[in-house]
């Protein structure tokens, strides 16, 4: 782990479908998952899941953070959960106010503050 102690390294996914996907596969084998959501002045609404890298030879223990940002906040603020479900007709990423039943429920976390070790502003 030569060169990344105490250093968080950050993965910026393509699209909030691929965070999603991630958050609810961590679900999906029983890990705590949730997507935390902060606001950033001139970058716009960042959503990111923490993760442990593992099972990669000397890299083992990283911290990193996949992320997506959605530079206009046009995703629903008011809406505190990502809900996941497949069907014949393919993926469905959506956000609602609470729970769904027979779907994959991701809880969204907005920060208030933003750690420093999460993203620092320069």
């Amino acid at each position: 782990m030569e060169g990344f102690e105490g250093r968080l390294v950050k993965i910026k996914v393509r699209d909030f479908s691929d965070l999603a996907r991630l958050a609810a596969s961590g679900i999906m084998m029983g890990q705590p998952t949730y997507i935390i959501r902060f606001t950033l002045e001139g970058v716009g609404c960042v959503y990111g899941v923490m993760a442990v890298f593992k099972d990669f030879y000397r890299y083992y223990g990283i911290p990193l953070m996949y992320y997506w940002v959605d530079e206009e906040c046009r995703l629903p603020l008011d809406k505190n959960y990502v809900i996941v479900r497949s069907d014949e007709l393919g993926e469905h990423v959506e956000f609602n106010k609470g729970f769904k039943p027979g779907t994959i429920n991701i809880p969204v976390i907005n920060l208030r503050e933003i750690p420093d070790f999460i993203w620092k502003s320069d």
